[in-house]
């Protein structure tokens, strides 16, 4: 089964980082994102990768190459103009037509989580999405009946409410739905949701991190350089 890595968005929230560098490249804890990528997908043997370019791929394309220095066959997708996730997906098309289902990894995500459970998942469905627990962008202040505050609890998880994490399994079928220009997100999931065709996997005890912005880039630097030794796939 082939994976596929969408990677060739603008990064605009991390600039000036990005003005030269895709954002795939952004190095966290001394590791550009995308490496970070390949390193989790090919521990849970998906050794054939195709990386969806566009801003700034040739960048992408000199570091990564082949993929023979990770141990994996890289193959790539280029979009000659922003074609939103969805549309991504469908320019690859030609790539991954032989396959029955693949999986889907946005590129700007850090995660340990299976994507092979979303795999097994994907049967009488045309697509799987992995969730994780919603966490509190924020801290929360935990008070009694008086009002006397009794501790702080830093970003929790809020119970009861999933989010998107941004790894799904797809089978051949969603070329169908998906549009040549446009989200998956907003033009495609809503109407597989509607016709009972899309199925979730929670994944709650699992590492998981977007970079979204400045902060995302340094809270996620700091988690793993203080659990390099202990974080694995």
């Amino acid at each position: 089964m082939k994976a596929l890595i969408l990677a060739g968005g603008y990064g605009k929230r991390l600039r000036p980082i990005t003005e030269n560098k895709p954002k795939v490249l952004v190095e966290i804890a001394e590791k550009p994102i995308l490496e970070w990528q390949i390193e989790w997908l090919k521990t849970f043997g998906f050794k054939d990768i195709v990386i969806c370019i566009g801003y700034l791929g040739e960048k992408i394309k000199n570091l990564i190459s082949n993929g023979e220095k990770f141990g994996v066959n890289i193959e790539y997708s280029i979009e000659r103009s922003a074609l939103g996730t969805g549309g991504a997906i469908k320019n690859a098309e030609p790539l991954l037509a032989s396959e029955d289902r693949f999986i889907v990894v946005n590129g700007d995500i850090i995660t340990n989580l299976n994507p092979k459970l979303l795999s097994k998942a994907c049967k009488n469905v045309i697509g799987v999405i992995a969730l994780v627990p919603l966490r509190s962008p924020y801290g929360i202040v935990d008070v009694d009946s008086s009002n006397l505050i009794k501790k702080f609890v830093e970003k929790p998880v809020i119970p009861g409410f999933w989010i998107n994490a941004g790894v799904y399994c797809l089978s051949n079928e969603i070329f169908d739905y998906l549009p040549e220009k446009g989200n998956i997100e907003f033009e495609t999931f809503p109407r597989l949701a509607e016709e009972r065709k899309l199925r979730a996997v929670k994944f709650s005890d699992v590492f998981w991190k977007a970079i979204d912005t400045y902060k995302d880039l340094e809270e996620a630097d700091r988690i793993l350089r203080s659990e390099k030794l202990r974080f694995s796939f």
